[in-house]
């Protein structure tokens, strides 16, 4: 059970969906992960939903913001990564290529936070935690287990977010489509990098969430009114299918090992 109190520098420590439905889609990922909704306040007299197995934080669901319902932009899963310092990790990822599109700026109290978009276009967020570590449970049935970048570049995302964060990212040998792991400053792994599948998808962090059967867990997506993308199949030691939420958010179902 991988129970956590801290993350060191580096780390993905928490994510949130940005969704058209709040409301639907927390209905959907309570019936799917067995989840339980604790509701805080946000900005602009919003609610940010936080959720739990087992009374420790997973992950959140929030409104999309007007601006992106205007935009047009889908509903996505966000990817925290735990730095030192928010702010500093945002001019960093500026000199090294990426785009900041929002100032680091602090959350109620639980962390301060910056939104980049790396050189080749998929967005991630700095988290630099106070009252809020992240999730205080990871790599558990129904808890984030990984997090893997599709990128249309690969080795340059590998450069680019190696000299961010200080992460080793080195190829598997024997493995088509090629693939990188990322492990962190400590040794963990701490995700992946891969091509951009199917051809055209635009670049992307993926949300991997921990089920006892990826099978079984698609039928429950399917039943619920999700849609299927890809998978199950079998990846490295475990199995992962790939689907849409109801409001078309995409995220990962994986079952296999987990580490600690």
């Amino acid at each position: 059970m991988g129970e956590r109190t801290k993350y060191p520098p580096g780390a993905f420590s928490w994510t949130d969906l940005m969704t058209p439905d709040q409301q639907a889609a927390k209905a959907f990922y309570c019936e799917l992960f067995g989840w339980e909704a604790t509701e805080s306040l946000a900005g602009d007299g919003g609610v940010y939903s936080i959720m739990s197995v087992g009374g420790r934080h997973v992950a959140a669901i929030s409104p999309q913001p007007q601006r992106q319902l205007d935009a047009g932009v889908p509903p996505a899963w966000n990817s925290y990564i735990t730095v030192q310092s928010a702010d500093d990790a945002l001019a960093r990822a500026e000199r090294l290529g990426g785009t900041v599109h929002a100032p680091a700026f602090d959350a109620f109290g639980a962390g301060r936070v910056g939104v980049v978009q790396d050189p080749q276009g998929a967005f991630f967020l700095v988290w630099e935690p106070k009252a809020h570590i992240g999730a205080g449970l990871v790599n558990a049935t129904g808890a984030l287990a990984w997090n893997d970048l599709i990128s249309p570049d690969p080795e340059a995302a590998a450069r680019f977010y190696g000299e961010l964060f200080s992460w080793v990212v080195e190829p598997l040998e024997g493995i088509e489509p090629p693939y990188w792991i990322i492990a962190n400053t400590d040794g963990s792994l701490n995700g992946g990098i891969g091509g951009a599948m199917p051809p055209g998808s635009p670049p992307s962090w993926l949300v991997y969430f921990a089920v006892d059967d990826a099978d079984a867990g698609l039928e429950r997506v399917l039943e619920l009114g999700g849609a299927h993308v890809s998978g199950p199949e079998q990846t490295g030691p475990g199995r992962v299918a790939v689907v849409r939420d109801p409001q078309g958010a995409v995220l990962a179902l994986y079952a296999g090992p987990l580490d600690p």
